[in-house]
């Protein structure tokens, strides 16, 4: 699914060059690497604050803590994610409020959320699934409307961007109260273990982040409030440096990929192709997913298994599923879109090292099925 060898390769002396500066430095945790990179990913989103931290899920726990929210206060998300964007609510001793998903964009559908909405509504959590960003404008105006933050879970989507009606566009993650990230390695900008951050353009927020990623202290030694240890490591800010260098070109070439996909697939009436709500600019494909129909989804994967191709199924249940996750409130009928779709989506490789030939030999075998 990544060719994470390969593209190592490439930037292999640049990796290893800023590794070993660390290494001889010995500033393993908060070295110089890390406020660097701090640096260069404000300055590549535009955006006044990016504290880094250890991980995603961290990320999207510290962001809530940072709002001073009260057990019971309630967290409207999506309903079709990954487990770290519900996790952190329940963590936290909030509620999570879960709502279906546009069956296009696979993204939380803000139609839904405006029901949602109760007297203990404190926050929202959009994700930008797959590499696309929700409807961002019209989220912002429930927001606005209600006095609820918005938190965006950019994750997926880091380098893709948002075109308001007024076609003026913004980096995803710059466009709510809080954005966080993952630099999990498969990801569009992945180091070589886990990292994370969180964006903002508060500097309020800010200021109480940085305190809550450190053991809650903004002076060495004295606990303001309890925090958490999540700090993002020298190293793998080291490469994150060189990495975010090559992000733009990166996103560019996974959306090539996307369109050579895309041309031999569509004349395939069975596949439906990644829809995109706007420009190509606004989609960075994290994942490649197709929608499957006539239940013929498995059928498919098994195909692709008996000729080697590597597959995801993202994902296999929505939340109002899990086991984990499950609320008594939460009804299997408030969630047609995820039941449908949870049985037609599968991701394809999708990684900046993909050749056409590549390309070719799992267009042909998916063709070949269909035929």
């Amino acid at each position: 699914m990544v060719d994470l060898n390969g593209q190592y390769r490439k930037i292999r002396w640049q990796v290893n060059r800023e590794i070993k500066k660390v290494i001889k430095s010995s500033s393993f945790i908060n070295g110089p690497s890390v406020k660097e990179f701090q640096n260069n990913l404000q300055n590549f989103l535009g955006i006044r604050h990016v504290i880094p931290c250890a991980n995603g899920t961290d990320a999207l726990q510290v962001a809530l803590m940072s709002l001073e929210l009260n057990k019971g206060d309630e967290v409207i998300t999506t309903n079709f994610s990954f487990a770290s964007t519900i996790e952190v609510i329940l963590l936290l001793g909030l509620k999570p409020v879960v709502v279906d998903i546009d069956p296009k964009t696979f993204n939380i559908n803000p139609n839904l959320i405006k029901d949602k909405i109760s007297e203990k509504t404190k926050a929202i959590i959009p994700v930008h699934l797959f590499g696309q960003t929700c409807k961002m404008e019209e989220i912002l105006e429930i927001a606005n409307k209600h006095n609820l933050f918005v938190i965006e879970d950019n994750a997926q989507a880091l380098g893709s961007k948002y075109k308001f009606s007024s076609s003026e566009k913004q980096m995803a993650g710059t466009i709510g109260d809080i954005s966080t990230t993952s630099f999990f390695p498969s990801k569009n900008l992945g180091c070589y273990g886990d990292g994370g951050a969180i964006m903002t353009n508060s500097d309020n927020l800010a200021y109480k982040i940085r305190g809550l990623v450190n053991h809650g202290m903004y002076e060495r030694y004295y606990h303001d409030e309890v925090g958490v240890n999540s700090r993002l490591d020298s190293i793998q800010a080291a490469i994150l440096n060189v990495k975010l260098k090559c992000l733009n070109k990166y996103n560019n070439s996974r959306q090539e990929s996307a369109k050579l996909y895309n041309d031999k697939f569509d004349k395939i009436e069975l596949l439906e192709t990644p829809f995109v709500e706007s420009d190509l600019d606004t989609h960075v494909y994290h994942q490649y997913t197709l929608k499957v129909k006539n239940g013929m989804r498995d059928k498919l994967a098994e195909h692709l298994s008996k000729n080697n191709i590597p597959f995801g199924i993202y994902y296999p249940l929505g939340f109002h599923e899990q086991k984990a996750y499950k609320q008594e409130f939460m009804s299997d009928n408030d969630f047609p879109v995820t039941n449908q779709v949870k049985n037609e989506v599968i991701s394809l490789p999708m990684h900046t090292e993909l050749s056409k030939r590549q390309i070719t030999y799992i267009t042909d075998t998916i063709s070949s099925f269909f035929e």
